[in-house]
């Protein structure tokens, strides 16, 4: 780790392995935008996307995740799996996917029938309590590779709802695509704030902050995650519904 005050709950802890990941995903990105370019907007959107990786892995949030807040982790899973994968597929122009469209393993995963279940599996499956426990307690590979199964099943998650091809989705189709995201999702984050009693060990040994209990910190959490989730994919639905009805009345 760089930057790291083991003492501060609050330090400036950035992680080696995205000290190398951020700034290589935006070269490649560069060099796409070299050879075939993009708006202005999905720039300013891929761009989003590696500030909010900046922002989860470069700043005081890294190191509440990671030593003493469910709450904190949970933040920056959410800007893992969720916002900076949105962004960094509205930041890939047509030209730019195109290339990608032609491979059939980018077509099959890419499909909603994959993508969409992969996404959630992905989501329940690390915050099952044993292997979310053996994540934080290893500090090391095994970490890594949640944050980095997060970041590339949001990408494919958010595919099939702001891109057309290697298929466009019609509208009403996007639209029952939001609607199911956050249903088959949803629950992981009511159920963190129902429980009555920790589930993760970690945090139950971890050092109290804010005057949260291990229970108060995890219904925070799980309040946190629900309320996102609610917001950003009701909001992407009712943008798809929107279209779907203005596109029925046209007929």
């Amino acid at each position: 780790m760089l930057l790291a005050h083991a003492h501060s709950p609050y330090a400036w802890q950035a992680d080696v392995d995205t000290t190398v990941v951020i700034p290589a995903l935006s070269l490649l990105y560069l060099f796409a935008l070299g050879r075939v370019g993009a708006p202005r907007w999905r720039i300013v959107c891929y761009a989003g996307a590696m500030v909010l990786l900046g922002v989860a892995f470069w700043t005081p949030l890294h190191h509440l995740g990671l030593h003493y807040l469910l709450t904190a982790h949970l933040l920056q899973n959410v800007i893992l799996a969720e916002w900076a994968p949105l962004l960094a597929v509205l930041g890939i122009s047509r030209a730019m996917a195109e290339p990608l469209a032609r491979r059939r393993l980018w077509r099959t995963i890419t499909h909603p029938a994959f993508a969409l279940p992969v996404w959630v599996a992905d989501y329940f499956l690390w915050h099952a309590p044993p292997i979310y426990d053996a994540a934080l307690d290893s500090q090391a590979w095994l970490i890594h590779v949640e944050h980095a199964c997060y970041f590339g099943t949001g990408l494919l998650m958010w595919w099939p709802l702001v891109q057309d091809i290697p298929r466009r989705l019609p509208s009403g189709g996007r639209a029952a695509y939001a609607f199911a995201a956050f249903v088959l999702a949803s629950p992981l984050g009511l159920l963190l704030a129902l429980l009555p009693r920790p589930v993760y060990s970690f945090y139950e040994r971890a050092p109290r902050l804010w005057g949260l209990s291990a229970l108060g910190d995890q219904q925070l959490a799980g309040v946190t995650m629900a309320s996102e989730q609610a917001i950003v994919l009701f909001v992407v639905f009712l943008y798809w519904f929107r279209r779907f009805l203005a596109e029925e009345g046209a007929l």
